[in-house]
C-alpha cells in the first residue's frame, strides 16, 4: 500500500493517490483540476485509477472528478445530499470501498457542509489512516459558513458549527489515536482559519494540540468556530455549484480561450486584469485597468475581486506567463470567464502616480490613507491609526466611499494586495491622485512595534 500526497501551493489544497500495489488500482481523494499529475502517477505505478472520492464539493478550487471518470472508466463517490449531476455511487455512512488489502470507510462527518465525507484507511484489518477533507485540519477544522446560500443544501453556520462539534467529537475523535489526519488543506487555506503548516498529523496528537477540540461545551464550540473566519472569495459559490455539476475537461477548456493579439485594445469599459508586474504596469497601463499580479495567491485574488458572473480580459508580460496565468485561473473554473487574453508590452495610455515616501512619512494627515487588509489583521493592530480601513475584496464596491479632498495613500500587510488595491481606487476615482505605499508599509508597520 502507498499513499500519496499531492500539494498545490497556490491554493493550499492536498489530494491524495491510495495504491493497492497488489490490486494495480489507484483510489484518488479530492483531486485539483489538472488531472494530469494523478494520470502520470498511475501510469508510474502500473496501476489503474479505479475509483475517485468527492468528500463534499469544494468551494475554493475546482475538482477534475469527473474528467477522469470520463478518460479511465473510475467510479466518482460522493455523499448522496451533495446531489450531484453527474455519474456516481453514493458513499454515505458505512458504504465501504476494498481494493486489493485496503478498505475504505465513509463516515459522514457534517459541518463545514452538510455533504461533508471522510475516509477512514483500513489495511490488514487495522485503521491506518483517514482522509478529512474539509471537516478536520491540521490545528483546526473547516469553517461552517460556506453553505449557507450554495449547493444543493444550505445550512446556516450556526447549524452546520454544532454539526462539527458532533463530527469531530463522535466521529473522528472515537479512532484510534495512531491514525494518520490527511487534510484537504493546509496553511494559506481560506478553508479555515489557523490552519498549521503541517500537512499530517495523527488523531492522537489533534486531539492534544488543536483548539477546536479541547474540552468544551457545544455553545462555546459553536462561538469560538463562527467568529473571526476569514473572508469568503466571490467564487466560492461558483465553484460549489461548478463541482456539483463536474467542470469541463482541464485541456480543451485552457484551449479554448481566446487568444489576442499583442497589445489588444479591450473595448471601452471593458473589465481588464493586468498581470504584469506594479513597477510596469505604474509606467502605462489601459485606463480602469486591475493590476493583480502574477504571484503564490494570483487565483484566490482574481476570485476575490472578480465575480463569478462578469467575464474580463487578461493581460501579462509574456507569452508563457499568460499561459501560466490562463492555468491558474482554471484552477477556480475562471478560464470560463476569460473573453480574450494578450500579452501587453507597450502601452502609455495612462500611468500611475508614484508615492514620495519620505514626503508622506513628514506630512501623513495631508492624505487619506486607506488599510486594504483584511479584517482579523486589522483586528491584530493598525498600521496606521486613521486609516480607512476597506478590506480589497470589498474595495470596487466600495471605492466611492473614499473621501477625494486629499490624495489618497494605499497600503496593505506586504505590499502585494495594494497594487491591486490602488489600480481599483484610481479607476474609481480618476480625478484623485492614488499612491501604493507597496513594500514601504514594512518600514511603517517596524517602526510601530
Amino acid at each position: 500500500m502507498k499513499i500519496k500526497q499531492f500539494e498545490d501551493k497556490g491554493l493550499a489544497h492536498y489530494s491524495y493517490a491510495i495504491l493497492s500495489e497488489c490490486a494495480g488500482q489507484v483510489v484518488l481523494v479530492d483531486p485539483g483540476r489538472d488531472p494530469q499529475p494523478y494520470y502520470t502517477y498511475a501510469e508510474e505505478n502500473n496501476a489503474k485509477i479505479v475509483g475517485v472520492i468527492e468528500t463534499h464539493p469544494h468551494a475554493d478550487f475546482v475538482s477534475s472528478h469527473l474528467e477522469i471518470s470520463q478518460k479511465t472508466g473510475a467510479t466518482i463517490y460522493t455523499h448522496s445530499m451533495v446531489g450531484a449531476d453527474y455519474p456516481h455511487q453514493a458513499f454515505d455512512e458505512g458504504a465501504e470501498l476494498q481494493i486489493g488489502k485496503i478498505k475504505l470507510r465513509s463516515l459522514h462527518t457534517p459541518g463545514h457542509s452538510p455533504d461533508s465525507i471522510s475516509i477512514v484507511l483500513e489495511h490488514d484489518g487495522k485503521d491506518k489512516a483517514v482522509f478529512t477533507g474539509d471537516t478536520l485540519f491540521i490545528g483546526d477544522v473547516g469553517r461552517p459558513d460556506l453553505r449557507e446560500s450554495a449547493g444543493n443544501i444550505t445550512a446556516k453556520r450556526e447549524e452546520l458549527a454544532r454539526q462539527m462539534y458532533h463530527s469531530t467529537r463522535e466521529k473522528l475523535m472515537k479512532l484510534d489515536d495512531s491514525v494518520t489526519v490527511y487534510p484537504a488543506h493546509g496553511s494559506g487555506s481560506l478553508c479555515g482559519k489557523a490552519l498549521s503548516d503541517a500537512n499530517s498529523s495523527t488523531i492522537g496528537m489533534e486531539k492534544r494540540s488543536n483548539y477546536a477540540l479541547q474540552p468544551m461545551s457545544e455553545e462555546a464550540f459553536v462561538k469560538v468556530l463562527t467568529e473571526d473566519q476569514p473572508f469568503i472569495p466571490k467564487y466560492f459559490g461558483y465553484d460549489v455549484t461548478l463541482n456539483k455539476q463536474g467542470a469541463p475537461a482541464y485541456q480543451p477548456s485552457i484551449a479554448g480561450v481566446k487568444m489576442l493579439s499583442k497589445n489588444y485594445k479591450p473595448e471601452a469599459g471593458a473589465l481588464l486584469v493586468d498581470a504584469r508586474n506594479e513597477k510596469e504596469f505604474k509606467k502605462g497601463h489601459y485606463q480602469g485597468a486591475i493590476n493583480i499580479q502574477n504571484g503564490g495567491k494570483f487565483e484566490t485574488w482574481l476570485g476575490s475581486i472578480i465575480g463569478p458572473e462578469e467575464h474580463y480580459y487578461l493581460a501579462a508580460e509574456s507569452e508563457e506567463q499568460l499561459q501560466e496565468l490562463i492555468r491558474k485561473a482554471a484552477k477556480i473554473g475562471y478560464e470560463l470567464l476569460i473573453k480574450g487574453a494578450f500579452v501587453l508590452d507597450a502601452v502609455a495610455e495612462t500611468s500611475s502616480s508614484v508615492i514620495n515616501v519620505g514626503e508622506f512619512r513628514e506630512n501623513q494627515d495631508n492624505y487619506t490613507i486607506v488599510d486594504i487588509r483584511n479584517t482579523s489583521e486589522v483586528k491584530d493592530g493598525q498600521v496606521f491609526e486613521k486609516a480607512l480601513h476597506i478590506p480589497l475584496p470589498d474595495l470596487r464596491e466600495r471605492a466611492k466611499e473614499i473621501p477625494t479632498d486629499k490624495p489618497v495613500v494605499v497600503h496593505c500587510a506586504g505590499g502585494y494586495r495594494s497594487a491591486a488595491g490602488s489600480s481599483i481606487v484610481e479607476a474609481a476615482l480618476p480625478q484623485t491622485r492614488v499612491l501604493d505605499l507597496s513594500e514601504a508599509v514594512n518600514d511603517f508597520k517596524n517602526n510601530r512595534k
